[in-house]
C-alpha cells in the first residue's frame, strides 16, 4: 500500500527511547499510537490498590500497542502501561491522524485486527500460566520467552526486574530461580541467567 506508507511517513515522526521509558501511562488518554521499529517494549496491567504490575504482552518490531488503538477508538483512558524494555526506535503517529488513517485505509485496520488477534492469544497464554501453572513453571515460561525475544539464552537481568514483570516479590523470584537451578534448568551468575532447557 504505497499511498498508506506515504501518508504514514508524512504524519509520523521517529523517536529514540531509552530502556525504562514509559511511553503509555495507565489512566491517561491516548495522544499517540506507537509503532515499534527496533527494540522491545512491554505492556503491563497495574493493580489500582497495591500498585503491583503484571506483564501482559510484548511489543516487538513491526508491532503496535493494540490496547492503545482500541482505547483511542472508544475515547477512554488507557487501562494498561507500556514501558520500553530495550533501547528502541518508535514511529509516533498522532492519535487524531491515526483515526483518519483507519477511516481511509482498510489495510491499516486489517493490520490492527491481525495484531489484536495475535496479542489476544498471548493474553490467553498469560491467563493460562497465571491460573493453571505453578509458580516455577510460570517463571520458566517467562525466561524462555525472554530468551526467544532477545535471541540469547544468556539473560542479563536482575531478580528484582523479573519480580516486577511477574507482579511478584524479589524474595519469591530468588527462591524459585534457585529451585530451577537445582533442577538443572538454569545457571545463575551475578546479573546473568543462562537457560539450559529451552524446549
Amino acid at each position: 500500500m504505497p499511498k498508506l506508507k506515504e501518508e504514514l511517513i508524512a504524519i509520523s515522526s521517529i523517536h529514540k527511547f531509552d530502556a525504562g521509558t514509559v511511553i503509555l501511562k495507565q489512566g491517561s488518554y491516548i495522544k499517540v499510537i506507537p509503532l515499534v521499529v527496533s527494540g522491545l517494549a512491554k505492556v503491563f496491567k497495574e493493580e489500582p490498590v497495591n500498585g503491583n504490575e503484571v506483564l501482559l504482552y510484548y511489543i516487538k518490531p513491526g508491532e503496535s500497542c493494540v490496547m492503545s488503538v482500541t482505547t483511542l477508538v472508544r475515547n477512554e483512558t488507557s487501562r494498561v502501561k507500556a514501558v520500553i524494555e530495550e533501547d528502541s526506535e518508535v514511529v509516533i503517529i498522532p492519535a487524531d491522524k491515526a483515526l483518519e488513517i483507519a477511516k481511509k485505509y482498510p489495510k491499516w485496520n486489517e493490520f490492527i485486527y491481525d495484531l489484536f488477534n495475535f496479542k489476544f492469544e498471548e493474553l490467553i497464554n498469560v491467563i493460562e500460566i497465571l491460573t493453571f501453572s505453578n509458580k516455577d513453571k510460570r517463571l520458566l515460561e517467562y525466561l524462555k520467552k525472554e530468551a526467544r525475544l532477545k535471541g540469547s539464552f544468556m539473560l542479563h537481568t536482575t531478580h528484582q526486574h523479573i519480580a516486577y514483570d511477574l507482579g511478584s516479590s524479589r524474595e519469591v523470584i530468588s527462591r524459585l530461580l534457585k529451585k530451577l537451578e537445582q533442577d538443572g534448568l538454569i545457571t545463575l551468575r551475578q546479573g546473568v541467567i543462562e537457560l539450559l532447557y529451552t524446549t
